[in-house]
């Protein structure tokens, strides 16, 4: 009867504690797109597909966006995402710095590093198949 007591306290505590880190405020937000590229429509929809949630202010906030603690790592990443490459902010960098980046995207891309697979798992549209890799990595090599 002891030992089933302190399980129960043990997930009564759990389940308080779940609850409560709800009330941790986490930002998802979408600033307006100021900028946003223009490439030829089949690399628009790869991009759209694979890389816009995590970097562009157009990001589909899932509903698991919403349940700490998974939450914190949504938002985060796409933090993240959006700081290393905004494609809503695209137009507001100078021609070298879109070179770079693009260079970078066909260099993550090639590497595997992008999309990340925890995110291909949850969308399976964004597995890039070799051709899709072949159209950014020759969209890129033309920027």
């Amino acid at each position: 009867m002891k030992k089933t007591r302190i399980v129960l306290g043990g997930l009564l505590a759990l389940a308080a504690a779940f609850v409560l880190i709800q009330l941790i405020p986490v930002s998802r937000t979408n600033p307006p797109v100021t900028g946003d590229l223009d490439p030829p429509p089949p690399v628009k929809a790869i991009l759209r597909a694979t890389c816009y949630d995590c970097h562009s202010n157009e990001t589909v906030w899932p509903w698991y966006s919403s349940v700490a603690p998974v939450s914190w790592l949504v938002a985060g990443d796409t933090a993240e995402g959006r700081q290393h490459l905004n494609f809503s902010t695209w137009n507001g960098n100078d021609a070298e710095r879109r070179r770079r980046l693009a260079t970078g995207i066909a260099r993550e891309v090639q590497e595997g590093d992008m999309p990340p697979w925890y995110y291909v798992i949850k969308h399976p549209a964004a597995k890039l198949t070799p051709e899709k890799r072949a159209a950014l990595e020759a969209w890129a090599a033309a920027m």
